[in-house]
């Protein structure tokens, strides 16, 4: 993982940046901006699978000091989380915000107020602006990145995805974004729509972090260890999918290559609609064991792992 001192990485100019909201706007008409291609105009404030019209819902904002150790630093990283979400994950920690309606706390916040919390969150000395769960939303974040930068923003952006991104929508934040931080959930398809309802989601994820390591290249730190462009994927070990695990990670250092930075995260527990006994399979976390053999496997790939030394 190279290390540098330099600023951001922001490389359009704001006649760019114009251009890039107003195709992402444009493709609100009918949006396809994801992989679920519902066609809906947002525009006109409908919407279909991720319950989001034309403006964009936000359900917090606050500097976060969970993150991964290379985005919260010191002062913590400016996360804004969208509520709503494209994908059903069944095991969603936070269901109340990403699948109920109304989302908890939630409110609908025009490009203007987002760019204030953008703003608000530098002001406070995070050491980026961390955009949580934004696939659905990626016009309504270039409108506000547009009115937060001719202000001063200058952190770095991280989109924060489930990695259930369009190839099209990836396109439209070439030269905004500066760290891609993609989940990797599974990759059997089987799995993928019996957990995620979404068989094409291994697929979908395979091409968009292709996509975004081809726009942001490894994970870059400066000096003091803060991420300031790259790709950082976190992959979370689910119980009885040791072999999805492997699968992913064997992709990760083959199709990237050894050095690609990994979290390997051992958060899972039962939530959300696993609660319900509808997922057995579900209903308890993996062992130590399961996680040790994962964080392994990882460095025998040669990957980077998140929170070992370095």
């Amino acid at each position: 993982m190279a290390t540098v001192m330099r600023a951001a990485y922001r490389r359009l100019s704001p006649a760019d940046l114009r251009e890039r909201v107003l195709s992402g706007l444009e493709a609100l008409h009918a949006c396809r901006l994801c992989p679920r291609d519902c066609g809906v105009d947002r525009l006109a404030d409908r919407w279909a699978a991720c319950k989001t019209g034309r403006d964009a819902v936000v359900a917090s904002a606050f500097p976060h000091h969970g993150e991964e150790r290379c985005l919260r630093g010191v002062h913590g990283s400016g996360t804004i989380f969208f509520a709503h979400c494209n994908l059903r994950c069944v095991f969603c920690q936070n269901y109340d915000i990403s699948q109920a309606i109304p989302a908890r706390d939630a409110r609908t916040c025009p490009p203007e107020e987002i760019a204030r919390l953008m703003l608000g969150l530098q002001a406070a000395g995070c050491h980026n602006v961390n955009f949580v769960t934004p696939e659905h939303v990626v016009p309504q974040v270039l409108e506000a990145v547009e009115i937060a930068v001719a202000s001063g923003l200058s952190i770095p952006l991280v989109y924060n995805t489930s990695a259930y991104d369009s190839l099209a929508s990836l396109a439209l934040l070439d030269g905004v974004v500066d760290i891609f931080m993609p989940d990797f959930k599974v990759w059997s398809p089987d799995l993928a729509k019996r957990w995620l309802m979404a068989e094409d989601y291994p697929c979908a994820a395979r091409e968009a972090i292709r996509e975004m390591h081809r726009q942001v290249g490894p994970l870059v730190v400066d000096d003091r260890g803060i991420a300031r462009r790259g790709l950082l994927v976190r992959h979370l070990v689910m119980p009885g999918a040791a072999d999805d695990t492997r699968r992913i990670l064997e992709w990760l250092a083959a199709e990237l290559g050894p050095g690609t930075y990994v979290n390997v995260m051992d958060q899972y527990r039962p939530a959300g609609k696993v609660l319900s006994g509808r997922f057995p399979e579900l209903e308890r976390r993996p062992s130590t064991l399961d996680h040790e053999r994962a964080v392994a496997l990882a460095l025998d790939l040669g990957l980077r792992v998140d929170g070992l030394p370095d």
